[in-house]
């Protein structure tokens, strides 16, 4: 058998995600698995081929073929579709659910449809980020059992599979139609003792959970997209701890060497509280119980101390380092984050502006309700201080982060804003006033002249960020400077139904970074407030056909090269997205 070709990176359109919530997998458009960390999301990775790295898991047909594939309903199942020939390979896969935090099942099903289909499988465990080590795959019934690092490996249904030349498993498979072959991965950072998972129970097992996870939403704007990206959100979201993390990924650029590339496999608790306030609107309690418990953890252990983000398991965010891989073109790998040396005030705001949605849902807890008080009193002892806000950039009195308090204060002030114990009425009338007071003193120093908000005081330029207080209530949605900030945005941060965050420079909008897509439905949300219903499923049309072919949402996307930048998924757009599906299908100001 001749040697396996290379896999190659492809735009990030072309990958789709399968996760079980304590990991995720990106597979490419050659069935190849060119990205999974083991045993959790921060873990070093098996498979890295995304980015240069070592390792990988691919079924590909042999000779000519044209790639396809999509999920089932409700879920992250994949199906693959190779069409080959005169006939097509079909491989079913999926991370089994419910998932083991020490041990992954990565499930592949193949089938063939209209004629024989002959199929290579290779599988080689990667390294990690460190150097490449010799390993030698040792026999099983009806497999193979594998080390490498930490990691213990156990590959069944491959039995026909042999050892390479270059140390990988590999096979050369015919496959007739009315056939299937069942091919289960399982990695563990602890011994896989007893029989490997049944095939059929394992897929009837994740079935059932995927079905018990994702509700309908059928009356949202647009149910498969939002049944998709509810999907998405509770794959990044950890049954174990509730953490959600940013993205599955580390080091995909946003910009080709500008150095702007970050290890988003964190939880980053802003993005936790969005994705928590998306999923409240149209009453799903899960990943809202998810958020809040989450949130309330953190909150409860570090208080006023309060960092950006977080391990999975609430531990702290290792600092940057870079590592000596080729990285994804045009990025350089790094991992780890120095989110950890940021104060960031809005996401006080944020906590507030949660546990108000959980509350007109009855889901605060005693142990919410004081986390509740925490998240107020760190606002008003430092709402005056220089942040990071929410863009992460420089310490400054961002108007965002100082609005998006005020509307959090005033959304939890209200009557029951803290469920049936409700917020007692002194402290109700303290957070309130407070909110009056950093609304009043923030209209003073960062109002700009022609009436709108402006980015900060020392910084006259509109920020697409500040429709977002309007939006949760403070300022209201017909206040003049809501209107004319909204007015600016459109003006001077969007090209055509393209939104971007802010102006960095005297370039035009789109030289300087990609449009930002989360920005894209929020300018759907604002005009859907505004009454122009039009306008915002405009832009909720247009924006939400930035996603790749898998239906996966990165950061930002470049408009000139039609390509998606940053890492992937990323999570706070598919909460906005389901936010937007839910808010557009009823009337504006609901």
């Amino acid at each position: 058998m001749e040697a396996f070709p290379p896999f190659p990176p492809w735009s990030l359109r072309e990958y789709a995600l399968l996760a079980d919530g304590e990991r995720g997998a990106l597979v490419g458009p050659f069935g190849e698995v060119a990205w999974l960390c083991a045993p959790r999301w921060d873990s070093e990775p098996l498979f890295a081929g995304l980015v240069g790295g070592s390792g990988v898991y691919a079924v590909t047909p042999v000779g000519r073929f044209v790639p396809g594939g999509y999920y089932e309903d409700g879920g992250l199942v994949r199906r693959s579709r190779w069409i080959a020939g005169d006939g097509i390979l079909e491989c079913r896969e999926a991370l089994a659910m419910p998932a083991d935090p020490h041990r992954l099942v990565l499930l592949r099903r193949l089938t063939a449809e209209y004629a024989p289909v002959r199929f290579r499988t290779v599988l080689e465990p990667g390294s990690g980020f460190g150097p490449r080590r010799d390993r030698e795959p040792r026999r099983t019934a009806g497999g193979w059992s594998l080390r490498t690092g930490p990691l213990r490996l156990r590959w069944t249904g491959a039995g026909s599979a042999r050892p390479d030349r270059d140390g990988r498993l590999t096979a050369e498979t015919v496959l007739h139609p009315g056939e299937r072959l069942d091919l289960v991965l399982e990695a563990a950072d602890r011994p896989l003792d007893g029989p490997p998972p049944d095939p059929e129970k394992a897929w009837r097992a994740t079935e059932r959970a995927w079905r018990a996870a994702v509700p309908g939403l059928g009356h949202t704007l647009d149910g498969r997209d939002a049944r998709f990206s509810y999907a998405v959100l509770r794959g990044l979201t950890s049954p174990g701890g509730g953490g959600m993390v940013a993205a599955a990924t580390t080091s995909l650029p946003e910009r080709a060497e500008a150095g702007r590339n970050y290890d988003y496999r964190y939880v980053w608790i802003r993005d936790q509280c969005l994705a928590g306030q998306a999923v409240a609107t149209f009453g799903s309690y899960e990943l809202l119980d998810e958020a809040v418990r989450f949130t309330t953890a953190r909150l409860d252990e570090h208080g006023p101390r309060l960092a950006p983000a977080y391990t999975v398991t609430g531990g702290p965010v290792p600092d940057q380092r870079t590592v000596d891989l080729p990285g994804y073109p045009g990025g350089h790998d790094r991992i780890g984050n120095r989110i950890t040396r940021q104060f960031q005030l809005d996401v006080f705001g944020e906590a507030l502006l949660l546990y108000a949605a959980a509350a007109r849902h009855d889901r605060l807890d005693p142990s919410a309700r004081a986390a509740v008080r925490t998240a107020a009193t760190t606002i008003a002892q430092r709402w005056r201080e220089p942040d990071a806000g929410i863009w992460e950039l420089e310490d400054r009195a961002w108007t965002h982060s100082r609005l998006i308090c005020a509307a959090g204060l005033r959304a939890i002030a209200r009557p029951r804003a803290a469920g049936p114990a409700g917020v007692p009425d002194g402290l109700a009338a303290e957070w309130s006033a407070l909110a009056d007071r950093i609304l009043a003193h923030t209209s003073r120093r960062a109002r700009h002249p022609s009436g709108r908000w402006q980015r900060s005081p020392g910084d006259p330029a509109p920020d697409l960020a500040l429709l977002l207080p309007p939006y949760r209530g403070t300022p209201a949605a017909d206040d003049p400077r809501t209107v004319a900030t909204l007015r600016a945005c459109r003006r001077e941060l969007t090209d055509e139904h393209y939104a971007y965050r802010f102006r960095h420079d005297g370039r035009p909008l789109a030289e300087a970074e990609g449009a930002f897509v989360l920005c894209g439905f929020l300018m759907a949300l604002a005009e859907h407030q505004q009454g122009d219903t039009v306008e915002a499923a405009r832009w909720f049309e247009a924006t939400r056909g930035l996603c790749g072919s898998a239906g996966l949402f990165s950061e930002e996307y470049d408009i000139a090269q039609r390509q998606q930048r940053g890492n992937l998924p990323q999570a706070f757009v598919h909460a906005m997205l389901l936010e937007c599906a839910a808010r557009l299908a009823g009337p504006p100001g609901a």
